[in-house]
Parts: structure tokens; C-alpha cells; sequence
């Protein structure tokens, strides 16, 4: 007999909520991380609970690369340092100082490195909501990271999202398909401290918008 995909709900409670926003809020991008290791199995676990995320069409475009490798590690470090400084470049003044005093990533120290890519003409999902809106499947990659983050957090290991980078160079020193598309690379790891706030918030760069200036009624 087929078993009965059809379940009993969990009830979350009103105490699971209000645990849940704070998860969301003390979420942050960690950037100062401890070398001490996560523990065997840890960064496996995360990645397989990131899976269960929603994708366009079921698709399941993620790709995780963990970059062990401390000559492709070298290679992602030397292409953050170039795309820094070519960003600093478009500041000028006093935005340009702040710029330069800012800490962008943890590559030096994180224990875990993590490449999250997308693949572009998987074969999963026949297409299924992709054909007005093709960027859906790297939003889903989106969402699996994003639920990544939540559940490193649970599990208070730190996260810090790399942007600053030659997509193509570091998909080069990876060596991985020329149809996938680079989306995050992640630090992972302890983090030397913890923060309600966001970093750029404290550093002065940007402080968070007011929920009403962002939301449209129509």
C-alpha cells in the first residue's frame, strides 16, 4: 500500500513565534569569526535542511561547493581584494574613508568556506514558472541560503555573505560547470561577538529603512 502523504500539521505555539522573530532579528552578517572548527557533520546538516527550501518548478537549482582547498581559497581571497579596491575607487570623501575603515569579510579566519551556485539549465522542474520570469531560479537559490543562515543561527554558527567578488574568477578557481551561476560565497564559523544591529548600521553606512517607507498600498 501507498502511504498517506497526508499529515497532521505541527502545532507551533505562540512561545515558538516569538523565539522564531527573535531568530530573525539576531540574525547577522558575522564577519569576525573564531578559527576553532564546527563540529564534524554540522555544515552537512545545515545544507540538507537548506534543501528543503522552495524552488520554481520543484527545480532544486542549488549547487553547494565547500572549498576546502587552501590554494582556491587564495584565489577567492585575491579576487575580493581586487573587486575591494576597484569599489573603493567609486567613493569619494568622507564615504571613501568609511569605506576603507569597514570590515567586509572573514576569509582569513572563517573555518568553512561555502560557494552557493546556480544551475542555470538544470533539467529538473521542465522549465515550470521560469518561462516570463528565468531570475526564479536563482531567487530560489536565494531562499535555500536564506534558510541556511536561519538555521546556522539556531545553532549559534556564524555567517557572513561575500559579495565583493569576480564571479567568473571565482567559478574558474572552483573549477565548476560553465552553467553554473555563482550566488553567494558564505563564511562560515564561531563569532568573536554578537550583535542585535547590523554592522554597517554601527559603522555609520546605512541605517535600517522604516517598515512604512517601504510598503505600498494599492
Amino acid at each position: 500500500m501507498t502511504e498517506n502523504p497526508h499529515r497532521e500539521a505541527p502545532a507551533f505555539t505562540a512561545a515558538f513565534a516569538a523565539q522564531f522573530r527573535d531568530l530573525v532579528h539576531w540574525r547577522r552578517d558575522v564577519r569576525r569569526f573564531r578559527p576553532d572548527p564546527l563540529p564534524d557533520g554540522s555544515v552537512e546538516r545545515l545544507i540538507e535542511l537548506a534543501c528543503h527550501s522552495p524552488s520554481v518548478g520543484n527545480c532544486q537549482p542549488w549547487r553547494f561547493v565547500l572549498v576546502a582547498s587552501e590554494g582556491r581559497r587564495e584565489a577567492v581571497r585575491a579576487s575580493f581584494q581586487r573587486a575591494n579596491r576597484s569599489a573603493l575607487d567609486g567613493y569619494d570623501g568622507e564615504q571613501r574613508a568609511l569605506y576603507a575603515r569597514l570590515k567586509l569579510e572573514g576569509l582569513e579566519i572563517a573555518p568553512v568556506h561555502l560557494a552557493v551556485f546556480a544551475d542555470e539549465v538544470t533539467e529538473r522542474g521542465a522549465g515550470l514558472g521560469r518561462q516570463t520570469m528565468p531570475e526564479a531560479l536563482r531567487y530560489s537559490v536565494v531562499g535555500a541560503i536564506h534558510t541556511l543562515w536561519l538555521a546556522a543561527r539556531a545553532e549559534g554558527i556564524g555567517l557572513g555573505w561575500v559579495s565583493i567578488l569576480e564571479p567568473d574568477v571565482v567559478a574558474g578557481a572552483l573549477e565548476v560547470p560553465a552553467d553554473w551561476t555563482l550566488v553567494a560565497y558564505l563564511c562560515l564559523g564561531w563569532p568573536v561577538e554578537e550583535h542585535l544591529d547590523p554592522e554597517l548600521e554601527r559603522a555609520g553606512w546605512q541605517a535600517r529603512a522604516a517598515t512604512a517607507d517601504i510598503v505600498l498600498r494599492r
